[in-house]
């Protein structure tokens, strides 16, 4: 099979997949390479499944807007696969007068930014989830917010990706990037060459192992992230679950379990290196914060957890660009775990900037250069 392609992907979770469908979907030859064995190895695999566009960052909102807008709505039907996309909400939930005061500045936030978002108090919250501790004084309420299942949507855009054409290789770890005539056009794995006319760099925590091969780094810093699943139990709520204090956030899933993710504050101070280890702390801490806004799923067994990396950029939004300073090459990354929900938008535009065209919508603010220091 020929090594040469219209574009190369290196990076198999749902945002290199999802570049490559849109890509392929336009006629082009496209190569996806991805290091692990497995697609959606890293984050995208191991993430909430949040859709949400309350509580985003201001440069973010447009992205997700657009999303759930234009693609989420339809998007099991176009990929020919289920990705278990619900629209029934979010409800970020606030126990204490300084957590209103969060909620408040997160809801005006988005609201500027044209987001049907506004704050509620516990009793229109509990006509909206029954199951609430009488704690909650009250919370954020965003109607078109959702979730999805992470994993079946990697999947499902890797197979369309592959219907149309694609190529995907795995155990392809990309350990250089090199220039022909002053372009990125090549790129190196421990067993193979190959080559296109554009790069696309979308590897998660591992991107800047790639981009230091042509001079480029993006600052970031793998960040631990930490998630549960409970037993299965009858249909309960759909809501996409928050909290002021970011306790724990979560759903429940089209299959009866509740998937919750969390944060001890230890997260920063884990060694990195492969895929981690969930830790014995991580699961007590997110049930805790659970139990104190649903007491109801106080008994519910925990039958599985898991780990993995986010791409924590420095200011917490991503990298999305053509950098100047190397033809040929774009770069998606730097999610800091909002990536999965601005996906479908984020692939769109990696797909535009890769043959050439104006995003549909502004990406400036997440240009490379923005880190430069000016003098």
């Amino acid at each position: 099979m020929s090594n040469v392609s219209d574009v190369i992907i290196v990076g198999a979770g749902v945002i290199g997949n999802a570049t490559a469908y849109y890509l392929a979907k336009r006629g082009l030859r496209v190569t996806v390479l991805e290091k692990s064995e497995y697609i959606g190895n890293g984050g995208s695999s191991r993430n909430g499944g949040g859709v949400r566009q309350s509580g985003r960052h201001p440069a973010e909102l447009p992205l997700v807007m657009y999303g759930v807008k234009n693609l989420w709505v339809n998007l099991s039907d176009e990929l020919g696969m289920d990705v278990e996309y619900y629209q029934e909400g979010n409800l970020r939930l606030g126990k204490t007068p300084d957590h209103i005061k969060t909620l408040e500045n997160l809801t005006n936030s988005a609201a500027s930014g044209g987001l049907d978002v506004r704050m509620i108090d516990y009793k229109e919250a509990q006509s909206i989830c029954p199951y609430l501790s009488d704690e909650v004084i009250g919370a954020s309420w965003c109607p078109t917010d959702g979730h999805a299942n992470p994993m079946l949507t990697t999947l499902a855009y890797y197979r369309a990706a592959r219907r149309l054409g694609a190529r995907f290789v795995s155990g392809a770890e990309v350990v250089e990037i090199r220039k022909l005539g002053g372009r990125a056009r090549l790129v190196v794995t421990t067993d193979e060459v190959y080559e296109a006319d554009t790069i696309v760099v979308a590897a998660g925590v591992a991107s800047n192992k790639i981009l230091e091969t042509v001079g480029l780094r993006v600052p970031m810093n793998p960040a631990l992230l930490e998630c549960l699943v409970t037993e299965d139990c009858p249909p309960m709520f759909y809501q996409m679950l928050g909290t002021a204090m970011a306790d724990f956030y979560g759903h429940q899933s089209k299959h009866g379990s509740f998937v919750f993710g969390g944060t001890t504050g230890y997260e920063p101070y884990t060694t990195y290196g492969g895929t981690p280890p969930a830790t014995s702390g991580s699961a007590p801490g997110t049930c805790r914060g659970i139990i104190k806004y649903f007491p109801v799923l106080r008994d519910l067994k925990i039958v599985r957890t898991w780990a993995g990396w986010m791409d924590d950029c420095a200011d917490h939004i991503p990298v999305i660009d053509t950098p100047d300073e190397v033809a040929g090459l774009v770069i998606g990354c730097g999610f800091s775990g909002h990536g999965f929900g601005i996906s479908p938008t984020a692939a769109t535009i990696l797909a535009q900037l890769a043959v050439g065209e104006t995003p549909v919508l502004d990406v400036s603010r997440f240009k490379y250069d923005r880190f430069k220091v000016r003098t």
